[in-house]
């Protein structure tokens, strides 16, 4: 006959938790926890990464809107182009296509409104390009290029690298 070996003993079942109130308190602790921390996070990046704003006064700018529109559609029935590049000596070329007796003006604007704001004049090259009597500081900047001749105007903006 043989011996049966002793059953090993099962552990007494521990009776289920119960869920509390308190650890409600500390899922909705957590739960807004890290929403809060995320807003605060992204209002963070968002306040270092745009530093100017785009009009000084929106109710202003809402009035003039149309006015932009009718200017830009006389612009653009001038059939006037300006393509801007930065040189190795980082002073600005436009080729300009339209009216030969213009002036052009440049603005250079940081996109992200951290650096100042730079100006340039423009003089006619030999090749028909206009260089400008400035250098460009060195980044990203958007180049908001001004042409008149008369009572002419054309306007555009361009990214220069």
């Amino acid at each position: 006959m043989s011996k049966a070996s002793p059953q090993p003993l099962k552990p007494k079942p521990s009776p289920p938790r119960t869920f509390t109130g308190r650890h409600m308190a500390a899922v909705m602790i957590c739960f807004f926890g890290v929403i809060v921390a995320v807003n605060f996070t992204m209002a963070t990046l968002a306040s270092r990464s745009f530093g100017g704003q785009v009009v000084d006064n929106s109710y202003v700018a809402s009035q003039k809107f149309n006015t932009w529109l009718d200017e830009a559609a006389k612009e653009k029935a001038l059939g006037w182009t300006a393509q801007a590049r930065r040189l190795d000596d980082n002073r600005i070329a436009i080729a300009f296509a339209g009216k030969q007796d213009v002036a052009i003006t440049a603005t250079a604007r940081h996109p992200l409104g951290f650096e100042k704001s730079q100006d340039f004049t423009f003089e006619r090259s030999a090749d028909g390009t206009f260089l400008s009597r400035e250098a460009l500081a060195p980044g990203r900047w958007t180049l908001r290029i001004e042409v008149a001749a008369g009572a002419d105007r054309f306007r555009t903006e361009q990214d220069v690298r």
